[in-house]
């Protein structure tokens, strides 16, 4: 369970985590900074399995891992989203962080509101006994978050060597 912090649409990678900041990719120090210019003090307020919650075509803009490392850093447990661009999306995956593509979530809930999401299900329950259907990613996209991102469960997947 965790609170809302809510965002609107289009944010990009510049607003996630200012260039400036992008010379680590060490999730904490990333962290620190997270909507550091759009949202000044949002990274002090968010407490470890908050919930970042946005509209349409979140992580547009740059393609960088920064972002969503950083997102990850502040100590969210996921982002639900109306919808995402295509390379935050990937971003997303390789790094780990949970996402759900949920249109309805962002005029259901608002700022502050407590939810529970189910990343199996795809379901977002908030307050009032609302809940709301996600579209839950594949199993194998499961798999990869789970593990932490791509290059984890690469490393605890590899296929044993064909001896010739």
């Amino acid at each position: 369970m965790g609170r809302i912090h809510q965002m609107g649409n289009g944010v990009n990678t510049d607003e996630i985590i200012p260039g400036r900041h992008n010379l680590t990719t060490d999730p904490e120090e990333l962290g620190r900074h997270v909507f550091s210019e759009v949202r000044p003090g949002m990274a002090e307020s968010v407490q470890r399995g908050d919930v970042l919650l946005a509209g349409e075509n979140f992580g547009c803009g740059s393609s960088r891992e920064h972002a969503p490392i950083a997102i990850l850093g502040a100590g969210f447990s996921c982002v639900v989203a109306a919808s995402f661009a295509r390379i935050f999306f990937r971003n997303a995956i390789n790094v780990g962080l949970p996402i759900l593509i949920c249109p309805e979530a962002h005029s259901a809930l608002t700022e502050g509101d407590e939810v529970t999401v189910d990343l199996a299900a795809g379901t977002v329950s908030g307050p009032d006994g609302i809940v709301l259907q996600a579209e839950p990613l594949p199993p194998f996209l499961t798999r990869v978050v789970a593990e932490g991102g791509l290059v984890p469960f690469l490393r605890n997947n590899q296929l044993e060597e064909v001896e010739e």
